[in-house]
């Protein structure tokens, strides 16, 4: 963490913590309390006397200090990654809340600067946004590669989550559209060149809203995963891709034929690389990044399909090394005229 980071968080976290007592209340609430007076141009809200004048004057005098320093958007979504991550210390929260760590967002970034245009203005898709802090962490590395505008797009059916990603994305001045609804319903969305997700894995328990869905499972519930990999394909252009984070296993399952067989009917399978194995608690938690490339357009599949495990980031030569073969891929496989 940079010192100017540090103290910025250091600073805006004092307002949180100073919100939270005043306010009664968890640390997630104070968090947006704090985060949305600093929206506001650094305006104290108050009701029924809360906070204090005390309190008002401490947080203004803040909240001017932090306006003051000059924070580009990366920075502001660092700042809010680092409060997200003391909110689910502080408050304890369930698992499904953790935010998508920055080294796994920053390989999917990594990716998509790659595989993507980058001549052209973007638009990217997060089917299951949370925070936001996946989606703003690929936007931002596109929009350092291109000097095109990007436009992002989120959807969630969590009410607090996406509050925290509208802040998230206010502050980093974001042209990022939410949603509040379930993913696996039809969406208001346009077709985008890039869909990216930190999929939930398990059981989709509203058979009647799966249907329409070629990878519904055939008797029971329906792997999500699976649906929300399919949902993502009908909101790619042609030619679009899809960068996934997926269970290592996710071809080894009962259910794994089916999700081939739709897959090879609608997209071009381009990729799958291992995350780095200290990345995860155990075997069982391992992760991968799935390319899929929606049919159509200048599409086509590969003859090479890009496997391998990316090696642990301390590594520095390695990494480099295999950064290098996947430019490499990119160059004489994905991106050669059929």
């Amino acid at each position: 963490m940079s010192a100017t980071l540090e103290e910025l968080f250091q600073q805006f976290d004092a307002g949180t913590q100073t919100l939270q007592t005043a306010l009664n209340s968890s640390y997630l609430d104070a968090f947006l309390e704090n985060a949305e007076n600093l929206i506001d141009q650094g305006r104290v809200r108050v009701e029924d006397g809360v906070p204090n004048s005390e309190d008002q004057a401490v947080l203004a005098a803040m909240y001017q200090q932090v306006l003051a320093r000059p924070t580009d958007a990366e920075t502001m979504r660092q700042l809010v990654q680092l409060s997200m991550l003391k909110v689910t210390h502080q408050d304890q929260l369930p698992s499904n809340y953790q935010i998508t760590p920055d080294t796994i967002g920053l390989l999917m970034a990594a990716l998509a600067t790659r595989i993507l245009p980058v001549d052209r203005a973007l638009q990217v898709l997060d089917l299951v946004v949370g925070s936001g802090n996946l989606l703003t962490t690929v936007m931002n590395q596109l929009q350092r590669a291109t000097d095109q505008s990007v436009q992002g797009y989120g959807v969630d059916n969590d009410e607090m989550m996406l509050a925290v990603a509208s802040v998230s994305t206010t502050l980093q001045k974001a042209a990022v559209d939410l949603y509040h609804q379930d993913a696996i319903l039809d969406l208001s969305v346009p077709q985008v060149d890039l869909v990216v997700a930190d999929l939930p894995v398990g059981y989709y328990p509203l058979d009647d809203n799966t249907e329409k869905y070629l990878t519904k499972a055939a008797t029971g519930h329906s792997y999500v995963h699976h649906l929300l990999i399919e949902q993502a394909m009908n909101y790619l252009q042609p030619g679009g891709f899809g960068l996934f984070l997926v269970p290592q296993t996710l071809f080894q399952s009962a259910e794994s034929q089916g999700l081939v067989r739709w897959i090879q009917s609608v997209a071009h399978l381009q990729g799958i690389l291992n995350l780095p194995s200290d990345l995860f608690a155990n075997e069982k938690a391992a992760k991968s990044i799935l390319i899929l490339q929606r049919q159509g357009g200048n599409a086509h599949q590969v003859g090479k399909v890009l496997l391998g495990s990316f090696p642990k980031l301390t590594d520095q030569s390695e990494f480099t090394r295999f950064m290098r073969q996947i430019d490499q891929w990119v160059a004489t496989d994905l991106k050669q005229t059929k």
